[in-house]
């Protein structure tokens, strides 16, 4: 661990979050990690994923597990740092770290991301970790926390599975969303069973950002870039094809691959700048005419903040659900435009981009993204009802 102790009166929150092909599940523990310790909790993150850097901020303690990731688009398989597939000995080292890691910091509350509505592939490890805690004489307060929309789940008893593990180790399920967008049984058709430890935070979008220092018309993101190089390549060729006066700012994203990157790089131009991080992306778009992305959560939040006309063009591989659905419903009200995946190409980029310029603003009622520090009473008045 890092960082030095609080004080003893100081509640304890353990945050359990496994990134295993981009960002966005980590960037949304983080900010919520940081507005839990600005409202007074002492937080340790642990983290068992690639590294990334600013992830979790420096402030926070941090427990890192020995590093696993997806081996493909598909999440289907586990690998090391070096791409090796994991094996037992490998999990059982790392199951053994996390259990010390929580009796070490003893927290009055723990939570795991994602888990059980997701995350599967970690279960050799989470499942130690809440039967210790349900044990504990000194029981912590077990919540998870999931997103808005989740993965829908075709493997029969997937579902039932997880209203088990709910029923059985979980005291609530922190729902980062508001229910006017997006409710749970909506992408969880089970919900009615476990209705009763069911808690919407509010969306989980970072504070409004400052003005931006650079302005640029139309901002490309890519997430974490791991799965976004069609996107960039075809937001690079667009730029060739549309007016020479907009000006144009595309991140790859930190996992691209280099030599991608390179690639990308190679389409800079007078009008149009490539980066792989701007730290300053929330407020970048608060000074864009457009927003050209995938439709992830976290993207989602910042563009929903900024108040910016956007573009989504949703992740689908291995079946994923969950971008689409957000992107279709931001559509429907007006707010964004969706080009799939299978439409991707410089041509459909370019119309599109100019429909999306040219479409007015929609009709969104105004959303709750206070989440991040929302969360921090909703845990202090379920630690309270508990006395």
């Amino acid at each position: 661990m890092t960082q030095a102790p609080a004080p003893a009166d100081r509640l304890k929150v353990m945050f359990y979050v496994q990134h295993l092909l981009g960002i966005g599940h980590l960037a949304r523990a983080s900010r919520i990690a940081s507005a839990l310790a600005a409202d007074g909790f002492e937080v340790a993150i642990v983290t068992g994923g690639l590294p990334v850097p600013g992830f979790p901020p420096p402030e926070i303690r941090h427990v890192a597990l020995p590093a696993i990731a997806t081996g493909d688009k598909g999440f289907s398989g586990l690998v090391d740092i070096d791409g090796h597939p994991v094996d037992g000995d490998f999990k059982t080292r790392r199951r053994d770290l996390l259990l010390s890691a929580f009796r070490d910091f003893a927290p009055d509350v723990l939570i795991t991301e994602a888990f059980p509505f997701g995350r599967r592939q970690v279960r050799f490890e989470l499942l130690p970790l809440l039967k210790e805690a349900i044990a504990s004489v000194k029981r912590p307060l077990v919540l998870a926390s999931i997103r808005d929309l989740l993965q829908e789940r075709s493997k029969p008893g997937a579902n039932e599975e997880t209203v088990g593990l709910v029923e059985t180790y979980f005291d609530a399920v922190l729902v980062h969303g508001d229910a006017r967008f997006a409710k749970l049984e909506d992408s969880f058709p089970l919900q009615g069973e476990i209705a009763d430890k069911i808690v919407y935070t509010g969306l989980v979008a970072a504070p409004p950002p400052a003005p931006a220092s650079e302005i640029f018309d139309i901002v490309v993101s890519a997430g974490g870039g791991a799965v976004g190089m069609d996107l960039v390549r075809a937001a690079a060729g667009a730029s060739d094809l549309l007016p020479k006066d907009l000006r144009w700012c595309i991140i790859a994203g930190p996992n691209l691959p280099d030599a991608d990157f390179r690639e990308l790089s190679g389409r800079a131009s007078v009008n149009v700048e490539v980066f792989r991080f701007r730290k300053d992306f929330p407020s970048l778009l608060t000074g864009a005419r457009l927003s050209v992305s995938q439709a992830g959560y976290n993207t989602v939040c910042d563009v929903l903040r900024a108040g910016v006309r956007s573009l989504l063009i949703p992740f689908t591989a291995g079946g994923e659900t969950e971008q689409t659905a957000r992107a279709m419903r931001l559509q429907e009200r007006g707010r964004a435009l969706m080009l799939t995946e299978a439409e991707l190409g410089v041509d459909t980029m370019r119309a599109s981009i100019e429909k999306a310029l040219a479409a007015p603003a929609g009709d969104l009622p105004d959303l709750d993204l206070d989440g991040a520090h929302k969360t921090g009473a909703i845990i202090r008045d379920l630690l309270q009802r508990r006395v």
